[in-house]
């Protein structure tokens, strides 16, 4: 055994600046959180007078009841619909996680009909393709609840409209690698997004209330000239006594769930046994993650503090511990789950790239999946590295980090700067996971270096002219670049983009590690049957 020893102090006032920092910015994700599922349950009147479920009452009726739910991308789009951060709702108009329905694990996607009817949220496509990806790595059915009024015709672009189209790529891609698409069409789903509601193995629609056309009656009778309703055109009873494209007819949306829940229940598909593992808990308290990390991402930090704080009984088998010592990788159990880690306890020199690339091959072949904490400015740079291969090191960190052959896991826990985001399987190199924690920053560089940078570049250009700088500009110009960077490396920021798949508490960590973990696994050892093409319609 390898016991982390404590070395933190919660009664100092560093520790006190930072838990208070941390717990600020989780208050302001929780309010953001909350903004959403407030203006969603604004239109609880509405929804409930027309005999309908709120979309986040539909989630909750067709999961498992007190079993774990991993919510997803909950800022995504934030400040892309409105850019006032007083205004703007965060989710892009979907409501996604990792949860159980009837014993087996899925992917859920819902519609947020409460907000605009269901239309696409700025980046809302990016959320959709993320959580697909998600479901397809992760061999998880494909659970999702439609109601839509589609894109949003006066925020028209058409790079979002060919984009758009691999959403029903997926669902066929999903579908074809055996994985079930299990969809409950509760509204509108009309035009493109009728795919949405036909790409689909089981379809439950509602009567009164399900609506699936091509063209609505607005749009076809501009076009052909005919007239028909509504429920003509494209309702429940249509489509499951004429079109076949129903399979199922439901009273409401809870009668529409309940069939969902029991298509599930029918399926031979394995569920994961809920026996526990034995394992002990860490030996320090988790919320003392709170105080760890300081809010300046140059200030030093001992992320084996974080290790000690997440992993079973805090024993961590750590690999060369006096070579490249700023690059911290070892061995660990997460509830009784083995993984390998590798952080950052300073930027990544040639002798820490060299033990990294090395402990990633030896993951790679016991199996051994890899949690990557970020908290790194990059690749150490200078004369003396250049000349000790820093390149040609780091580019075997990145080589190995890309063709490693187990689930990788990111989570950015401090700074994520330059090629150091890479070498520790940023979000472009296509983690299985990848959560920030609220603090975390992630650029290509500092914004006072970027700056810096760009001063004595601009100088350097002025003098092969002959010409001086004004000083009052280069301030100028340089505030402006701090500004730029600035405002883009926050978890705000970057998780509105779908630069992750969400902002998790540090005490939630261990967790959601051991639920992406056991996700993971399952995954892996998972071999659905595949077809050639995806279900025909009857």
């Amino acid at each position: 055994m390898s016991i982390l020893e404590n070395t933190i102090s919660p009664g100092s006032a560093a520790y006190h600046v930072n838990r208070d920092g941390m717990l600020a910015l989780i208050d302001r994700m929780r309010a953001l959180e909350e903004r959403t599922r407030a203006a969603s349950a604004a239109a609880k009147d509405r929804f409930h007078k027309r005999g309908q479920l709120l979309p986040r009452e539909r989630v909750a009726l067709v999961l498992d009841p007190g079993a774990p739910f991993i919510e997803l991308s909950t800022l995504a789009g934030y400040m892309f619909d409105v850019p006032d951060v007083n205004k703007s709702v965060p989710g892009g108009g979907v409501i996604s996680g990792i949860g159980f329905v009837s014993g087996i694990r899925c992917m859920v996607s819902a519609n947020d009909a409460g907000i605009d009817a269901g239309a696409l949220q700025p980046y809302g496509l990016d959320k959709t393709l993320r959580v697909q990806e998600l479901a397809l790595e992760n061999k998880l059915p494909y659970v999702q609840l439609v109601e839509s009024a589609g894109a949003n015709l006066l925020r028209y672009r058409v790079e979002d409209f060919v984009r758009g189209g691999n959403i029903f790529r997926n669902l066929a891609r999903l579908s074809a690698a055996g994985l079930p698409v299990v969809t409950v069409t509760h509204g509108s789903s009309t035009a493109g997004g009728a795919y949405q509601t036909g790409l689909s193995d089981y379809i439950v629609m509602v009567r009164g209330r399900t609506r699936a056309f091509l063209a609505g009656p607005p749009l076809l009778k501009a076009a052909t000239g005919e007239i028909a309703t509504e429920e003509e055109l494209g309702g429940a009873e249509m489509h499951t006594q004429i079109s076949g494209l129903g399979d199922y007819l439901a009273e409401d949306d809870r009668d529409a769930l309940r069939i969902a829940r029991e298509i599930m229940a029918a399926l031979e598909w394995e569920r994961p046994g809920m026996a526990a593992p034995q394992f002990k808990p860490p030996r320090y308290d988790q919320d003392e993650l709170l105080g760890i990390m300081p809010m300046d991402h140059k200030r030093p930090v001992d992320m084996k503090q974080v290790i000690a704080r997440i992993v079973d009984d805090s024993d961590f088998t750590e690999m060369a511990p006096n070579y490249g010592p700023a690059t911290v990788c070892g061995h660990a159990r997460i509830e009784g789950q083995a993984i390998g880690i590798i952080t950052n306890n300073g930027p990544l020199d040639p002798a820490g790239a060299n033990k990294a690339t090395h402990f990633i091959q030896a993951c790679c072949q016991t199996r051994t999946p890899i949690l990557y904490l970020n908290n790194t400015t990059g690749y150490m740079v200078g004369k003396a590295y250049e000349e000790a291969g820093m390149i040609k090191h780091g580019s075997k960190m990145i080589q190995a980090v890309t063709s490693a052959t187990v689930p990788q896991i990111t989570i950015y826990c401090g700074a994520s700067f330059g090629a150091g985001n890479y070498g520790m399987c940023g979000r472009g190199f296509h983690p299985r996971f990848c959560f920030s924690w609220p603090n975390a920053k992630t650029a290509v560089m500092g914004g006072e270096q970027a700056a810096e940078t760009m001063a004595i570049v601009t100088e350097a250009a002025a003098a092969r002219r002959g010409k001086p700088v004004e000083k009052d500009r280069l301030d100028a110009m340089k505030a402006q670049i701090v500004g730029v960077f600035d405002g883009q490396m926050d978890v705000f920021s970057t998780s509105a983009r779908v630069l992750d798949d969400g902002v998790i508490d540090p005490r939630d960590t261990r967790a959601v590690l051991s639920e992406v973990l056991a996700i993971c696994r399952e995954g892996d050892s998972r071999t659905p049957h595949r077809m050639q093409f995806s279900v025909a319609r009857p």
